[in-house]
């Protein structure tokens, strides 16, 4: 009994944990979070789940800015402006971008 217990409650647990996470696109769509110039993500809400969010991806492109920085002998400043503007461009239609004068619009 107790074991068939233990394996409903692994199996619920191993189950319902990607249902509760978001991903970058479904954040984007849901207007949780938009691309803006500088190249990173920026929360629109201000919730636990986005922050952890923004924080992931932003540090996995600052990783993968430096990496294209030294390969090409320029600063990563340079790469995530670059980056940022072509993000910036290729938002869906629906999805949030920060302007130059830092106001979220929506595309």
């Amino acid at each position: 009994m107790k074991t068939t217990i233990k394996a409903t409650l692994i199996c619920t647990l191993l189950f319902s944990q990607p249902l509760l996470a978001v991903t970058l696109n479904d954040a984007r769509q849901q207007g949780l979070v938009g691309e803006t110039l500088s190249g990173y993500i920026a929360p629109i809400k201000q919730d636990k789940a986005t922050l952890a969010l923004v924080k992931n991806i932003n540090e996995a492109r600052a990783e993968h800015y430096q990496q294209l920085a030294d390969s090409n002998n320029i600063s990563v400043d340079e790469v995530a402006k670059l980056a940022g503007q072509k993000l910036v461009t290729r938002a869906a239609p629906g999805e949030y971008v920060r302007g130059i004068n830092g106001q979220w619009m929506k595309k």
